[in-house]
């Protein structure tokens, strides 16, 4: 395989697969199986197209940006500010999520309950904290690591549980929550942050963008389908909201290990956006991106407002949605805008930005509603 599409696909599969899906099996055990599959399918060609529209996007475009670059070259100032909202929207949220299943996690592993949630969630953010501050650059790169581990953990659960897979955990379906999986799966799927890194890695094999994309998505889909049919076939509407929970204490070590490096590499990249687009200053930028997350986390756990597949759920729509339709627009500008001939290109025009706009407006109307 060429060297740099596998370093490509090692930061794009490595962004899509964060701990989203530790979210999946257990809104999809709730709705049953098929519903799961149905959104797991939809989600996975509907986000890859979408992919694809971005990657042409970065295609067209002379120069080093991030999402909110793209935003204001093509749309303008007031792209660029809402897909700053929607970045930090979607950020803080994951954070809060993660801080809430690394303390269930920890708790969990240690003492084979989760009544030490809020105590273990402290504990991680304060050491992660210090971690992000500190900066430690090659801890980055310990998420391809850390990626090859959960994967290798999957591997291990699918051989180990496999013959504890029943078919009647499978074949329910539950009308009452058959529009529940949907935007924690969305979720799971987005990855958007890592496409400009990923044509910067591609560099001069641009060509090989289209490639990577369809590659980078068919890998978590195989990875979140195999880790549903084995956790819903065993446990069907059982299984607790962070599905590692449900295999015993040790396993719960995949939570950690998806949710430790997601947070790191999250964390980071708002810090560091804070600090050079903003020009707000290393120390400000860290305290924006560590204490933010941890006030709202507070707040959120007192007065009870969500859990951690609701605020996945949420991110995903809101977050991903915005995000979404605003690559949609991007992109038939770029084609007009853009002073690079792309490698590939995308077919779009305003009748198919109204339809795909209308799913995602659609998703967050579900989101909020049911």
């Amino acid at each position: 395989m060429n060297k740099n599409l596998f370093s490509a696909l090692a930061i794009l599969v490595g962004t899509i697969i964060g701990a989203g899906f530790l979210g999946i099996p257990y809104v999809v055990g709730k709705s049953g199986f098929l519903p799961g599959l149905f959104y797991l399918v939809f989600v996975f060609l509907f986000l890859t197209i979408v992919k694809l529209y971005l990657g042409e996007i970065t295609l067209r475009t002379k120069g080093n940006h991030q999402l909110t670059g793209y935003a204001e070259k093509y749309i303008g100032k007031w792209g660029k500010f809402i897909m700053f909202f929607a970045m930090i929207f979607g950020a803080y949220s994951a954070l809060i999520a993660y801080l809430i299943g690394e303390g269930e996690s920890f708790s969990f592993m240690i003492f084979g309950h989760i009544g030490y949630t809020f105590h273990f969630a402290i504990a991680f953010w304060f050491i992660m904290t210090i971690l992000c501050y500190i900066g430690l650059k090659a801890l980055k790169k310990y998420e391809k690591i850390g990626l090859i581990i959960m994967i290798v953990i999957i591997i291990a659960i699918s051989i180990m549980f496999f013959k504890g897979i029943s078919l009647e955990n499978l074949s329910y379906v539950s009308h009452e929550n058959m529009f529940l999986p949907f935007g924690v799966i969305f979720f799971a799927f987005l990855g958007f942050s890592a496409m400009p890194e990923v044509e910067r890695i591609l560099n001069r094999n641009s060509k090989l963008m289209k490639k990577t994309i369809l590659l980078g998505n068919i890998i978590p889909f195989i990875f979140y389908l195999l880790f549903t049919i084995v956790i819903v076939g065993n446990f069907g509407p059982n299984v607790p909201e962070v599905a590692s929970l449900s295999l015993g204490r040790i396993f719960s070590f995949l939570g950690i290990i998806a949710m430790f490096t997601s947070f790191f590499v999250i964390t980071i990249a708002i810090r560091d956006m804070f600090r050079f687009d903003f020009k707000l200053g290393r120390f400000r930028g860290w305290l924006l991106s560590s204490f933010s997350p941890l006030i709202f986390f507070i707040v959120i756990w007192f007065f009870d407002l969500a859990s951690f597949a609701q605020i996945l759920s949420t991110a995903g729509i809101i977050s991903g949605g915005t995000i979404g339709i605003l690559v949609l627009i991007m992109n038939i500008r770029a084609k007009k805008l853009g002073k690079r001939k792309p490698e590939f290109k995308m077919k779009i025009n305003w009748p198919i930005i109204i339809i795909m706009s209308l799913i995602f407006l659609l998703a967050v109307l579900l989101q909020l509603f049911f």
